[in-house]
């Protein structure tokens, strides 16, 4: 392990920081909330989510100038992605990250003593949940958020999802992970992730990781790499994953409304090397969402991988 990483989980672990033995309960994480990711045009993108995957749009945020701060596209009642008017060019898409909890206060406290960085207080967003900001090891902004009775999100609820919704739910997240250890030490032994896959490319060096909430069956993908990355890796690996009972009804489904949105890459189901069969849709900055079917082809699970990390 590299030294500036080995620092960082021990950090991440508390290792040093004068943490107590009694250290307090990890309240639940009940699931992943959402991904924010910046766009070039908003209009445009817009096309691609709401035209073309079908989502709603239930609310968005001005700044003072009334110019788009950012806007919220709906998935279910829990989960969202939001579109964030880009501050800089050509540059890494992804913006945050958040996991839903039961009791925001309770995790600040939990995280504190465990040695991660967190606000002295948790306040309410503009949007009036409950949420503050940490981050991983790779330096990823983690948002934990806890739906509040009168925030708008749970005010919406069962709204805005009558439209023709490609999926109804984000199954997973995949972020950019550049050194498994540390990764680990944060997701897993703090957070309480448990991995239940791992895949590799060439069946030589480990490409995925798949990591499960603790409380909920959504999870998050590592996405391993080694070397630096470009934006079209970058929007590659910092993706969601929809699900879909049926992949042909859902390509079927988008090729009908392809024209009409102005989508014009090419529809492919493959099998992927976890055995289930999937479909890759780019929104118009790179950003994947991938569409995938909760079972294996034949129902069997793939077996993980036993190959070694890149270095």
């Amino acid at each position: 392990m590299k030294l500036a990483s080995a620092l960082s989980a021990l950090i991440f672990l508390g290792v040093g920081s004068g943490v107590a033995q009694d250290t307090p309960k990890r309240p639940k994480i009940t699931g992943v909330a959402h991904i924010s990711v910046f766009v070039h045009d908003i209009a445009k993108a817009r096309e691609f989510y709401k035209d073309f995957l079908g989502l709603g749009e239930p609310f968005q945020l001005d700044k003072p100038d009334g110019s788009l701060s950012l806007t919220f596209i709906k998935i279910n009642d829990r989960q969202y992605i939001e579109l964030v008017p880009e501050t800089k060019p050509e540059t890494d898409r992804l913006n945050h990250i958040s996991i839903e909890v039961e009791n925001a206060e309770a995790m600040r406290v939990y995280l504190k003593s465990k040695g991660v960085k967190v606000p002295d207080s948790v306040p309410k967003g503009r949007i009036k949940n409950s949420n503050f900001n940490i981050k991983d090891p790779d330096g990823h902004q983690v948002e934990i958020v806890q739906y509040e009775p009168d925030g708008w999100t749970m005010r919406d609820k069962g709204k805005f999802m009558d439209g023709p919704r490609i999926s109804n739910r984000m199954m997973h997240l995949g972020i950019t992970v550049a050194n498994l250890d540390a990764s680990m030490a944060f997701y897993h032994d703090i957070l309480g992730f448990q991995e239940f896959w791992r895949g590799s490319r060439d069946g030589k060096v480990l490409s995925w990781v798949n990591m499960k909430l603790p409380d909920s069956e959504d999870y998050i993908e590592f996405m391993l790499t080694d070397r630096p990355q470009t934006l079209a890796t970058l929007g590659s690996s910092h993706h969601i994953a929809l699900e879909t009972p049926d992949i042909e009804k859902s390509k079927a489904d988008l090729a009908a409304r392809a024209e009409k949105a102005h989508y014009t890459k090419p529809l492919e189901v493959r099998t992927g090397i976890n055995r289930r069969r999937q479909l890759n849709l780019f929104d118009p900055d790179g950003t994947r969402t991938e569409m995938m079917e909760p079972k294996t082809v034949d129902g069997i699970p793939a077996p993980s991988s036993t190959a070694a990390p890149p270095k």
